[in-house]
């Protein structure tokens, strides 16, 4: 797997590309965010420094996250859940605290391709007019495709999986952002699931697939939905 890291510390820099190749992974350094901006698109995965030198890593990861879906672990020196949340809300699929074990950072590498890879019994979904196939990750409604991000896919594959079942928020954000959020940040997970749900129902083009669970969360409405195709 080839990773890019961006780290504005060259000596750290330095340290992660040794412990990545010595692990068998292609790594390559860039030390500011304009430089990962132009080489993120050859890598498998971005690790980021949200603390660059030439501009905030925020921006980068959001830039990055617009054009591409791909895997983006974030880093960043404040430890507070807020911090990491606001990783998680530009676009990144984990958010490591400054210092971290070199151990913890592959095992994040490897949840999160797990995650990426979503090989499983249910790689070829169909609810209906709802085809998913995880294999490729095309969605198609009315045969008709659907053009997701990632995390939009994930979301959607995630509850299709699971027909009827209510899937709180929090899970949502362990499983699908890596995140296991605590209660007391609600309102946050809140307003990143609720973001993406949004979107996700829009090029559905119905609210009718996912019902919102007051109080709780989700659940994927597989029966009425094919009920409503029968029609």
């Amino acid at each position: 797997m080839h990773l890019l890291v961006t780290e504005s510390e060259k000596t750290a820099a330095a340290s992660i590309v040794d412990g990545l190749r010595n692990h068998g992974h292609e790594a390559v350094a860039v030390h500011t965010g304009n430089q990962a901006l132009e080489a993120y698109q050859e890598a498998d995965l971005v690790l980021l420094d949200l603390e660059l030198w030439d501009m905030d890593g925020l921006e980068v990861c959001r830039n990055i996250r617009t054009a591409s879906d791909i895997p983006i672990i974030a880093f960043t020196r404040c430890s507070t859940e807020s911090d990491k949340i606001l990783g998680l809300q530009a676009g990144s699929d984990d958010c490591l605290s400054k210092p971290y074990g070199f151990r913890e950072l592959l095992a994040r590498i490897d949840a999160v391709m797990r995650r990426v890879n979503t090989g499983n019994p249910n790689s070829y979904l169909v609810r209906g007019p709802l085809e998913i196939d995880a294999a490729t990750r095309e969605v198609r409604v009315d045969n008709q495709p659907v053009n997701l991000t990632r995390k939009e896919f994930e979301l959607l594959h995630y509850l299709a999986s699971r027909p009827s079942a209510v899937i709180s928020r929090q899970k949502l954000m362990a499983e699908i952002w890596g995140d296991p959020v605590a209660d007391n940040m609600g309102t946050r997970v809140s307003r990143t699931i609720d973001t993406h749900m949004s979107t996700l129902r829009n090029k559905l083009g119905s609210n009718d697939w996912i019902r919102t669970v007051r109080g709780v969360g989700f659940q994927f409405e597989a029966e009425r939905k094919k009920q409503h195709a029968a029609l």
